[in-house]
């Protein structure tokens, strides 16, 4: 018999309606009937293509006998972190507090009937187990603490008081350093002693991204002509393209490696992620002029709007497994690869070379199957049949499951990658353009902009910072390509409202609804939603006014001190500083000039460019107070914006 989640419209807690455990949706009943009945509180958080939530899923929450004592016992509470990310920032906060290091999913907290927690964990193995040193298993947890709730333990009464107590938002040091641009040699020496000379990257395994660090390095390369920021870009976007965490046959990035090689992924793919290294490639194409990295650009996106999107809005994630286990949908094994070449006619020789090129043997590198990985430099002719042949083969399989969710701020990042890509293919500045449209039509209602929503449902859970900060740099990225003015109101208004609601001199708050949560300088599975704030604010004081200037520059001088001691945490914030002191500059023009010599716009090499349509017949150069020069020549716009820096 279905439990209380068959009434909810998140796809992560669809997945567990049908679980023995008596779950709860967040809300008042449960925690009036946890007070009432004076029992414990089981908070689990998760997310729908999170692996490691399916293995607790599988081992824990289906075990019939596991279900009957904690429905006894306990009042167990399902969340999914992408409907609700201040819960999830609330209680990460919590697991850090209590384990002195960071958390992750599925995170397992266990409260006081009064909801105030007292111990937290992430993957909890149904009984004690060997591998996992010193973590109980659910079963013993479970009873330690039904026990102790029902003796009214003062020590975990006392311990949970005095935990509320330090999740208070804390002060933020009042020292400030000044702003200068010497933080970029900080920031280059930490990358340095991160980075991977092996295979790229600035971690070993788990290995992910960090599409900001290579962004800000990417701009650092072309401020300051910096051979070290560019080498770790151009190696690290060359080895994560390889195969494996990067699909080379459907196309679209994982959320990462398990590997310190990019070979072997959990198979998850996330709209963010697809979104930042879409933007990134299409970015360092132009930067680079490297055509390679073009193709992946094109490839991520098609790759979005083919699997992950309907009517012009992208869902959330897809899964990393399927019935056949995880990966099945992805992995080849070696014998169907040389039948369907065969049927294709390719003989026996060429086979075996193709076999050999694409890293497919029989033993295979990913649990007796092959993940798809080359590893030369120039691709052989056959090379686009082949992919071709292997995608036949997917198309007999079942993908694996979507979450069909749709979140406003990870579809604002990747309208925004597409509006990038225009810059060099038209074709994506239209589906930019009717993802914008669409997004705005579902989540911007009645004048209140929402975070998440299932697709075809209404929005239930109103926005928090990074929605209005996402949304108002893709507003702003389709001003500047469209020249439709309504979209640069649109980002105004987001921002007034978002400065209203969440912004206290200097400081920001993620979310002032049920949970008070700061919001974090850190850039962690994408960038921080105040860099990103600061970066719509300080295209506003650009086009439109200066005191948006102004509070961009309160924020970044309120985390001045942290920011110049280790930027390494926080790359768009100093990226955004960068750009504050350097000054943006805009180029003018009449809006066909802007859109017909786009390509030629997005390759200037300083990197803190807008646009925005004018009278002028020819192409006008201009900082935030006073304009530069003029020319008919695109080829002399590059000069112009270099000498007006070195003026600057």
């Amino acid at each position: 018999m279905a439990n209380r989640l068959q009434f909810e419209d998140s796809p992560y807690l669809q997945q567990h309606k049908d679980n023995p455990i008596d779950w709860y949706p967040w809300c008042e009943e449960a925690f009036k009937k946890a007070d009432d009945e004076q029992k414990p509180i089981f908070i689990s958080i998760g997310y729908s293509s999170c692996h490691w939530c399916h293995v607790m899923e599988k081992e824990v929450f289906e075990d019939e006998e596991t279900a009957k004592f904690v429905n006894k016992h306990f009042i167990c509470i399902k969340v999914d972190r992408e409907e609700r990310p201040d819960i999830d920032k609330h209680y990460q906060e919590v697991y850090q507090l209590l384990n002195r290091r960071a958390g992750g999913w599925p995170t397992s907290i266990f409260a006081t009937p009064q909801n105030k927690p007292f111990y937290a964990g992430t993957y909890i193995p149904l009984h004690n187990k060997a591998e996992y040193v010193n973590m109980m298993g659910f079963t013993e947890i479970t009873k330690i603490i039904a026990e102790k709730i029902a003796q009214k333990d003062e020590q975990i009464f006392k311990n949970a008081e005095e935990i509320v107590s330090f999740l208070k938002p804390a002060e933020h040091p009042k020292e400030a350093t000044k702003l200068t641009e010497d933080f970029y040699k900080n920031f280059i020496l930490q990358a340095q002693r991160n980075f991977d000379k092996n295979f790229g990257g600035f971690s070993v395994s788990p290995k992910f991204p960090h599409a900001s660090t290579l962004n800000t390095l990417l701009n650092i390369s072309s401020l300051y002509n910096s051979k070290e920021a560019r080498d770790m870009v151009t190696f690290t976007l060359d080895n994560m393209i390889q195969g494996g965490m990067y699909d080379l046959v459907d196309g679209g990035f994982c959320r990462y490696s398990t590997d310190e090689r990019w070979l072997v992924p959990h198979f998850e793919k996330m709209t963010y992620d697809n979104a930042l290294l879409c933007g990134l490639y299409a970015k360092a194409c132009l930067a680079y002029e490297n055509e390679d990295y073009l193709h992946i650009a094109k490839q991520s996106a098609d790759f979005m709007m083919r699997f992950m999107q309907e009517d012009d809005l992208f869902y959330s994630a897809s899964d990393a497994d399927s019935d056949e286990g995880e990966g099945a949908y992805f992995t080849y094994l070696k014998e169907e690869i040389e039948t369907a070449l065969a049927a294709e006619g390719y003989e026996n020789g060429e086979i075996t070379a193709i076999l050999k090129f694409l890293h497919v043997s029989k033993r295979g590198n990913f649990e007796g199957r092959n993940i798809i990985r080359y590893e030369e430099s120039v691709k052989p002719d056959w090379y686009d049949n082949v992919i071709r042949i292997l995608g036949s083969l997917r198309e007999k399989r079942e993908y694996p499951f979507i979450d069909k969710k749709v979140q406003t701020s990870w579809n604002a990042m990747m309208t925004k990658a597409l509006f990038m890509l225009g810059q060099i293919e038209n074709s994506y500045t239209d589906a930019a353009k009717r993802s914008l449209d669409a997004l705005l039509n579902t989540m911007y209602k009645e004048g209140e902009l929402y975070h998440s929503a299932l697709i075809h449902k209404e929005p239930k859970v109103k926005a928090f910072l990074e929605d209005y900060a996402f949304m108002g740099t893709a507003l702003i990225a389709a001003y500047e390509q469209t020249g439709d003015e309504s979209y640069l109101i649109t980002a105004q208004r987001f921002a007034n409202r978002a400065l209203e609601e969440f912004y206290d001199n200097g400081r920001w708050f993620f979310s002032k609804g049920e949970f008070t949560t700061q919001a974090e300088t850190t850039d962690n599975t994408y960038p921080s939603a105040i860099s990103v704030m600061v970066d719509l604010l300080l295209s506003l004081g650009t086009l439109i006014e200066e005191k948006y200037t102004r509070f961009a520059f309160k924020t970044l001088e309120y985390n001045s001190y942290d920011l110049g001691r280790k930027p390494i945490y926080s790359p768009y914030m100093l990226d955004q500083t960068l750009r504050y002191l350097k000054g943006d500059r805009i180029i003018k023009s009449k809006m066909n000039n802007l859109h017909s010599n786009s390509k030629i716009i997005a390759q200037i090499r300083y990197p803190y460019i807008l646009k925005q349509p004018s009278s002028n017949d020819d192409f006008l150069v201009c900082g935030t107070s006073s304009c530069f020069a003029n020319t008919d020549k695109t080829d002399k716009i590059n000069e112009i914006v270099d000498d007006s820096v070195k003026e600057g």
